[in-house]
């Protein structure tokens, strides 16, 4: 065997042999290349007497033809080989389910969504939604609301206290939304019409009680609210959160330190088997408190209660979503459990309206 023989059987193995594309141009630029062993050859026929340079140049060029050739079919079963291993990664099964897009996996918490249902329902009433702070001074939380200092109404509040400051005062985590009302009648001129959700503390857990909840409270201020208008606000709240046609409610007086007269609230219902349903039934459960605003509450946050009254309520939000979506724990709420937030989350592109339905 010849050395061009030898040149092109040992070509011809490595183009056989290439795994990839790149190994194939290795071998390429081995044999074809400004420096490969091929075009080596070429370069010597220069030197050659003319009989030689016809023979051994025809003899190079064929050698050079077929590897050419060799290269290019090797290219193509690479090409195809690469397809039918990209193919074959990327198989669909087509029978599988389909997979949900992130944005319809994700689940509104139910406290998020009744706080929105809260702010389409009383929006449509046009109400306000007032915040403030969760760390509140012991003036806002209890004085300003008619709790005298040393009163023992303040030990109905189960209060978390901090440590005095350097002047001998504590603040408290807030006990109620209330401080909102009172920073609310301090910055805004009556007419007021806010509704105040958020966070509350207070020392209790058990399994209707945990040590932060989430309150909220609505407060209307005016030269002429009365209770006809606080009991139609609240008619009407219950018709559309319940989502009933209609609903009884019953007044029972109570005692709140920060209105007068005070009163608790009872909203018709049904306890038949095990489920509490509204707007039927001869049963009732207590739901929500309220009341006047106490003329000294005015007075505190500089309205004149000669001129100025209003009426104020408050309901916890966590029972008020236990109640309407059949939640028997309220300790679940802050549990971080996906399970029980697959089970009674909310699509988060549900948007709750009055016209579309709130809990649809």
């Amino acid at each position: 065997m010849s050395d061009l023989d030898a040149l092109l059987m040992e070509t011809l193995a490595q183009v056989a042999a290439a795994a990839d594309e790149s190994a194939l141009e290795a071998v390429r630029i081995a044999a074809l290349g400004k420096k490969g062993s091929i075009s080596a050859l070429l370069a010597t026929l220069g030197k050659m007497a003319p009989e030689e340079r016809k023979v051994q140049g025809a003899a190079i060029n064929a050698i050079k033809d077929k590897v050419t050739e060799a290269l290019a079919e090797r290219r193509v079963i690479l090409k195809e080989q690469e397809l039918e291993a990209r193919l074959t990664a990327e198989t669909i099964d087509v029978t599988l389910p389909v997979l949900a897009r992130p944005e319809e996996q994700g689940r509104i918490h139910p406290i998020t969504q009744v706080m929105d249902e809260l702010a389409a329902i009383f929006a449509e009433m046009g109400f306000a939604i007032a915040e403030g702070p969760d760390i509140e001074t012991d003036d806002y939380n209890f004085t300003k609301l008619n709790f005298p200092p040393d009163h023992p109404a303040r030990d109905m509040h189960d209060t978390f206290f901090f440590e005095p400051d350097a002047e001998g005062k504590r603040k408290v985590l807030r006990t109620h939304t209330s401080p909102v009302q009172v920073r609310t009648m301090l910055t805004q001129k009556p007419p007021i019409r806010v509704i105040c959700p958020g966070r509350t503390y207070r020392c209790d857990s058990d399994q209707t009680h945990t040590p932060m909840f989430h309150q909220v409270e609505g407060l209307v201020i005016d030269r002429s609210a009365h209770l006809g208008n606080l009991k139609w606000i609240l008619e009407e709240f219950c018709k559309a959160f319940f989502e009933v046609p209609d609903v009884k409610m019953r007044f029972r007086p109570s005692y709140f330190p920060f209105t007068e007269p005070s009163m608790e609230v009872d909203i018709q219902c049904s306890r038949k088997g095990g489920e509490i349903r509204f707007g039927e039934g001869d049963d009732w459960l207590e739901i929500l408190g309220c009341g006047m605003v106490h003329p000294n509450v005015l007075r505190n946050c500089g309205l004149d209660p000669d001129v100025y009254q209003g009426f104020a309520w408050g309901m916890g939000i966590d029972r008020i979503a236990m109640l309407k979506y059949g939640m028997p724990d309220l300790r679940a709420f802050f549990d971080a459990d996906i399970r029980w937030l697959n089970h009674y989350g909310f699509r988060p592109l549900d948007m709750p309206s009055l016209l579309a339905g709130l809990s649809s």
